[in-house]
């Protein structure tokens, strides 16, 4: 089975720097197989006979980089699913932003969606297991309810990728 790892906050305005190679290394060192990442943010394809334990590779990560970097685990499924509910027609252009905010398991509920103080008449979002889909005009960007909640709690239990990322994502852990 294949799985999708997605590191939460590394190589972000040149802080809590992960070079990929060693990345690789690490996910490698843990017996997971076909280990591959994408582009610099934290994203790691690789295979394994049992569901990995996001604990075990964080308590690794934090030994071979020397601080904690969160982890969230998904399966090719998991992630194949929340991608198919992103609509077709949403992108990452000069007229609109779209984003997956994939969520930790102790915020992975659709009330979430409320707590982070939706605001439809700026916002498009839409709650899927795993993850919020989100689209937003880019002249209303800044009016984002994502811009809010940024260094609030619930907002550390979250990652975010652009639909553009997630869909690659998706088609490399299928591969």
């Amino acid at each position: 089975m294949k799985y999708l790892a997605l590191l939460r906050g590394i190589n972000v305005g040149g802080n809590r720097k992960v070079p990929m190679a060693q990345l690789k290394l690490v996910f490698m060192a843990m017996h997971f197989t076909a280990v591959s990442t994408y582009i610099n943010s934290g994203n790691v394809i690789f295979g394994s006979p049992y569901r990995p334990d996001a604990r075990t590779i964080e308590q690794e990560l934090e030994k071979a980089f020397g601080f904690f970097i969160e982890v969230l685990v998904l399966s090719q499924d998991e992630v194949v699913s929340v991608v198919n509910a992103i609509p077709a027609d949403w992108h990452n252009d000069t007229e609109q932003k779209s984003d997956v905010v994939f969520l930790f398991d102790d915020i992975d509920a659709a009330d979430i969606v409320q707590k982070i103080g939706y605001r439809p008449e700026f916002e498009t979002i839409r709650y899927v297991p795993h993850a919020l889909i989100m689209n937003i005009n880019r002249k209303n960007q800044t009016r984002s309810c994502l811009l809010k909640i940024m260094g609030t709690p619930i907002y550390r239990r979250m990652t975010i990728r652009n639909v553009t990322t997630a869909r690659k994502l998706a088609e490399l852990v299928s591969a």
